[in-house]
């Protein structure tokens, strides 16, 4: 049975059109709930969600489907969704729900499960709740209806247990930080948790007023943190999406760095400390670069799909903490169950601290491979696997750049399009083996935008 609602992260899309409107939400709590109750009496759930203007509908939408299944409902207000994680297994409940579009704008919103562990749920509780869906509801009776409360000290709970996966004998005072919450839902939560640890703190983004999450702040928008640091002579810049689960990271002089390397710095940080990581596991998108210098440090790197979903997934296969995405979701797994930003965040503050020594000069032995993409709009019905003068120039730009380069051709999963990227050691290298690739297709359909990075 293949998954008509739910994608690689849980269900998703515009507020006001199917599947995330307030009916089709009521339903699914109650599908969920009916699910739960086939294992339990008396299920309990936590509902956290960011600060979209739509959370408030589709909360309340979410809590009367639960509650007519005969499930209990804590209300946990604004908090990121690796704090409703941690919650979930903390407070022992049977599941957890973030109402959040993360890095969407928002016109957009979602909706997100945990396990009673605190982590992602299978695509078989997903099926699941699917079939539930396609069944006619069973509405608990009166006397089994659940009931609602909300948790007052959630936020205080979540910022207490960010703040003890940092050292304890170590602290942040002598660091000023610009910390971005991207108007979203680490806004009350992310400035408290550098300031408790003695850091000086310049707070942006967190005046969120429903419709400005993500708009032109937080890690999609590195420019206003890059800004700010500078105005404001800051040692470092901590930005966040909307929930708060993925990192982007700027330094004094403005310069901005990805997930593969604070994922490599947090790998040298255990090294220092003697806890060599057996393997790390990136995405297909990973710089080469971060995967030689992985090698060099005697470190296996191992690449999972695109999306943290699949990082984990590879990581709890491999029995591995480590893994993570260039877009900043970055997993330890021994300090939480789930990619979190401020944990990430800590991770790096506690490599600078410990060592005496910034981000930069941290990771001055790692040089990222420039990336061309190029975006090739496919033709309908085209089949780009079999196209042999694709192939052909793609088996003559493989051998010429050895192992100073790669080669990845993928198709978009949202439209239709071939994305082909090139990382090489010179970026003219990588732009002209990309434009070479994409010619080979460009006589039957047009190549779109060419993204450089690094």
């Amino acid at each position: 049975m293949s998954r008509q609602y739910f994608g690689t992260d849980g269900i998703r899309g515009t507020v006001g059109r199917a599947p995330i409107t307030p009916d089709f939400v009521l339903r699914l709590g109650h599908a969920v709930g009916r699910v739960l109750r086939r294992t339990q009496a008396r299920p309990t759930v936590l509902v956290g969600k960011d600060t979209r203007l739509s959370g408030y509908m589709l909360e309340s939408a979410l809590e009367s489907g639960l509650n007519s299944a005969g499930v209990d409902v804590v209300l946990l207000g604004p908090l990121p969704t690796p704090g409703v994680a941690y919650l979930t297994r903390a407070l022992r409940a049977s599941l957890g729900v973030v109402i959040s579009a993360s890095h969407n704008p928002y016109p957009d919103n979602g909706i997100k499960f945990f396990s009673a562990l605190g982590t992602k749920l299978s695509d078989e509780w997903e099926l699941e709740v699917e079939a539930a869906l396609a069944e006619p509801p069973e509405w608990a009776d009166s006397a089994a209806i659940g009931r609602a409360r909300r948790l007052d000290d959630a936020a205080g709970r979540y910022i207490e247990f960010c703040k003890s996966t940092f050292a304890p004998e170590l602290s942040l005072r002598g660091l000023k930080l610009v910390v971005d919450a991207a108007h979203g839902a680490a806004y009350q939560v992310a400035p408290n948790v550098f300031h408790e640890l003695g850091a000086e703190v310049v707070s942006i983004g967190v005046q969120p007023d429903g419709l400005n999450i993500n708009d032109g702040v937080g890690a999609t928008h590195p420019e206003a943190l890059i800004a700010a640091v500078k105005a404001h002579k800051a040692h470092y810049g901590i930005a966040l999406d909307g929930d708060a689960d993925r990192l982007q990271w700027v330094d004094a002089d403005g310069r901005l760095f990805n997930g593969d390397e604070l994922l490599y710095l947090m790998a040298r940080d255990r090294i220092a400390r003697g806890e060599k990581p057996e393997g790390v596991v990136g995405t297909l998108m990973t710089n080469k670069a971060v995967e030689v210098a992985f090698k060099r440090q005697g470190i296996d790197f191992v690449r999972a799909k695109v999306g943290d979903r699949y990082v984990l997934e590879e990581l709890d296969k491999r029995g591995w903490l480590l893994g993570g995405e260039g877009s900043g979701h970055l997993l330890a797994l021994d300090r939480h169950s789930t990619g979190d930003g401020l944990v990430s965040a800590l991770q790096v503050l506690q490599a600078c601290v410990r060592s005496g020594r910034t981000v930069a000069e941290l990771l001055a032995d790692v040089r990222l491979f420039p990336q061309v993409l190029i975006n090739v709009r496919l033709q309908p019905g085209q089949d780009w696997k079999t196209h042999a003068a694709m192939q052909e120039e793609t088996a003559r730009v493989e051998a010429e750049l050895g192992e100073g380069g790669r080669v990845l051709i993928r198709a978009s999963g949202t439209e239709p399009v071939l994305r082909v990227m090139v990382e090489a050691q010179d970026a003219a290298q990588a732009r002209q083996c990309a434009s070479r690739i994409a010619a080979t297709l460009q006589a039957e359909a047009p190549a779109q935008r060419t993204a450089v990075s690094a």
